[in-house]
């Protein structure tokens, strides 16, 4: 009989190469619009290019399904290992905007297919009952990756200037990869799909076939992506309209975060323990709450507490969207509703941005702040009326 899973024996396998590959796209995060203005790019147009990696993402969700599912995840991961590798010597020598702009946006592609993979994999090696645990610590190390990415990224900049940051992106994925081909397959998973081979069926019939889902639960993951995305514009945009400076912006920002990470594990135990709503629900309920207060708030103290609780609002989310399409997604395409589904979260998160700007141009920076609580709240309504009371996932 094969031992139990469990995450301390997974994670070689599975943490450790999201850990890196995250600490890779942390270390760009900060300099892709400085390397747009270097190109001589307008401010506007520097937005933009950052941008393009949502907007590769997005594209990149429902072809890495597919893929991972006609070539596995391991060889779909190496591929994208291969994308994101030239992708990245792109950056390092487009002469032009637009040019870097194709390769930010090929970075999210390979993000996506990363991200998928890993998560129909750990979807199907783990037991329903520790499902969040080991997606909300995937999340959680992402995160943790993200967070140490940019100061490995400064450190590299002292010797190769802005090009640094994509040098540590690059050997980051490279050893990622390293780690992915030098550690077995989970040994359940193994004996499973050699016992069960895997059936093909076009993406197009999943979706059709799993419609309701998406429509329903899948609306409510893109109201959630939009909320989280928005909490990385606002806090910004409010220090800024109450005149602090940089370095205490992104000190209030940082300690926002790093409440974040540590919620990722307590998350993804109650989940498992009580259910799937009593994460979703209060945590967009949280998120919604400290926006709608953010206008309140008039001085570093009262928005390093806002931030605080947008931290706690966003960490207590923490892996919850792959939760609940891990729950939902069938046995047979089980990849490709999985790409469908990040489809949803992904486009809210692309939109999330773009829709503070839209209200802030109509009727300005506050209520725009108000509008996305206001998304927040909807988004906690949703996943209170759409997750199931139990997860009823096909095993």
């Amino acid at each position: 009989m094969a031992d139990p899973v469990s995450l301390w024996k997974i994670a070689p396998s599975v943490y450790l190469p999201a850990l890196l590959y995250g600490i890779g796209s942390g270390a760009i995060a900060p300099v892709v619009a400085l390397s747009a203005l270097q190109l001589g790019a307008p401010v506007a147009v520097a937005g933009l290019v950052v941008a393009a990696a949502g907007l590769g993402q997005v594209i990149g969700d429902i072809p890495a399904g597919t893929l991972a599912t006609r070539v596995g995840e391991r060889r779909a991961m190496v591929l994208a290992t291969v994308l994101v590798t030239a992708a990245l010597v792109g950056c390092l020598v487009v002469p032009t905007v637009w040019g870097l702009a194709i390769a930010i946006a090929l970075t999210g592609v390979a993000g996506a297919v990363w991200n998928l993979a890993r998560q129909a994999y750990l979807s199907e090696a783990v037991p329903l009952n520790m499902r969040a645990r080991a997606l909300s610590t995937l999340g959680g190390v992402s995160r943790i990756g993200s967070f140490i990415g940019p100061f490995v990224g400064a450190f590299a900049m002292k010797f190769l200037g802005t090009d640094g940051a994509y040098w540590v992106h690059l050997v980051a994925a490279a050893l990622a990869c390293v780690v992915l081909l030098s550690l077995p397959d989970i040994e359940s998973v193994r004996r499973k799909r050699m016992a069960n081979p895997v059936v093909m069926q076009s993406t197009a019939a999943v979706i059709r076939e799993h419609l309701p889902v998406l429509r329903t639960l899948g609306s409510g993951a893109l109201l959630v992506g939009a909320v989280r995305a928005s909490r990385q514009v606002v806090i910004p945009l409010w220090a800024e309209h109450l005149g602090l400076d940089p370095q205490t912006t992104s000190i209030i920002f940082g300690i926002s975060g790093a409440v974040d990470m540590l919620l990722f594990y307590p998350a993804g135990s109650v989940m498992d323990r009580f259910g799937r709503k009593w994460v979703a629900v209060p945590s967009m309920f949280v998120l919604g709450l400290a926006h709608l207060l953010l206008p309140l708030t008039h001085s570093v103290t009262s928005l390093t507490a806002v931030a605080l609780l947008m931290g706690v609002g966003n960490g207590l989310g923490a892996g919850v969207i792959m939760t609940l399409g891990a729950d939902a997604s069938p046995p047979v395409g089980r990849a490709q509703f999985l790409g469908a589904f990040r489809l949803f979260a992904d486009a809210g998160s692309g939109a999330g941005p773009f829709m503070v700007a839209a209200v802030t141009a109509v009727a300005g920076l506050g209520p725009a702040v108000l509008f996305m609580g206001l998304v927040g709240w909807g988004a906690a309504t949703a996943m209170n009326r759409w997750i199931p009371a139990r997860p009823q996932a096909p095993e």
